[in-house]
């Protein structure tokens, strides 16, 4: 007993910090756990002695009189108060049934999935969302829409009310009592899991709905109709409550997401709640002046182009905009023609000489 090497039994040196004693007590525990090794008497030995050695040096207090006086300090009459009493072995702290010692809880989760100490939801519970992309267009995301929509999804028993019990037969599981685990125990260790008769609901079905054999849910397709709001942009999502998958154990349904996709127009271009248009107008229109048609998300408008207009100039129409939150703008994009006749080259070429102005003069003026 007073040769014992607790760091030697955990594979490392000692001074070894916290981090590195679990480690080395985790990957030795999944080693030589019991369940793992049925029947094993050596790794069962070797697993309670991995115990012993992290119980200790996971403990600042016993760890610094391990270090001074070695095994001696948890032997009866060692120095402290008093050694360690009663408990396994000559030992205190090992409780095994609370799995709040020595990292068990941790170790239960990496074997089981959850700790002893675990608990399983049962009663009602809320079924999952679910989530779908809508493709609209500009237009519909810009003035709002309703859409039809077909999907498949597992909807409550009508029968059962989702309970998956015939006229609401329902009793209280009798292997677990309702609480939805049962307890396991090999030796000195206590094992929780999901019961197997309930699997983790806690109640039972007495008889077993007719129309969906006890599930509580049938599968089916479901038709309804969607009110996109006007305003909407790509990655909107519009959430239809109770339109998800059925809830479990006659729990209510989850929601149906719908994520809004819009499709890029050919002619309007969107930022936030303004949309711009580009307007291509002639010269003379331009250089004059003209009142022009142009195109918006609820028809035609009209516009008056003030004249000397240059290309680039933005125009505003209030309230024109995504949802009348914002406007629209016109962006001038004058246009020259791109085939003359020899009359029309003349009457430019004196419309140039008469207009007389250069527009590149101040490029080169002096400064």
């Amino acid at each position: 007993m007073a040769n014992k090497d607790l760091y030697g039994t955990l594979g490392i040196q000692k001074g070894a910090g916290k981090d590195e004693i679990k480690k080395a007590y985790r990957k030795l525990a999944r080693k030589f756990h019991p369940d793992l090794n049925p029947g094993n008497a050596e790794a069962e030995k070797k697993f309670k002695e991995i115990n012993e050695a992290y119980e200790i040096l996971s403990d600042d207090a016993k760890k610094k009189k391990y270090d001074q006086f070695g095994w001696a300090a948890f032997e009866q009459g060692g120095p402290g108060p008093g050694g360690f009493q009663g408990g396994f072995g000559g030992f205190e702290g090992f409780d095994f049934g609370r799995g709040g010692v020595g990292g068990f809880e941790d170790i239960f989760s990496s074997f089981f999935g959850g700790g002893m100490g675990g608990t399983t939801q049962a009663g009602p519970r809320q079924g999952q969302d679910m989530e779908m992309v809508m493709d609209i267009s500009l237009d519909e995301a810009v003035e709002g829409v309703v859409r039809p929509v077909t999907y498949r999804r597992d909807a409550p028993c009508s029968s059962c009310n989702g309970t998956g019990a015939e006229r609401g037969q329902v009793t209280t599981c009798n292997v677990c009592g309702g609480s939805g685990k049962v307890q396991s125990s090999q030796g000195f260790f206590r094992q929780v899991q999901v019961c197997p008769t309930c699997h983790g609901e806690g109640r039972t079905a007495s008889k077993p709905c007719s129309a969906c054999r006890g599930a509580g849910s049938v599968p089916g397709t479901e038709s309804i109709k969607v009110k996109i709001p006007a305003g909407v942009d790509s990655g909107s999502r519009v959430r239809l409550r109770g339109k998800g998958a059925a809830g479990l154990r006659g729990g209510p349904s989850g929601d149906l997401l719908i994520r809004i996709s819009v499709r890029a127009h050919p002619v309007f271009r969107r930022e936030g709640h303004d949309l711009y248009v580009d307007v291509p107008v002639t010269f003379s229109e331009a250089a004059l002046g003209a009142k022009i048609q142009v195109p918006t998300i609820g028809g035609l408008a009209q516009v008056t182009l003030p004249a000397g207009t240059d290309s680039g100039t933005r125009l505003r129409l209030r309230g024109k905009g995504v949802a009348g939150k914002g406007d629209q703008f016109v962006v001038v994009k004058i246009v020259s023609p791109k085939s003359l006749s020899e009359t029309e080259r003349e009457a430019l070429s004196r419309i140039g000489q008469a207009y007389g102005e250069n527009p590149r003069e101040k490029l080169f003026s002096s400064k």
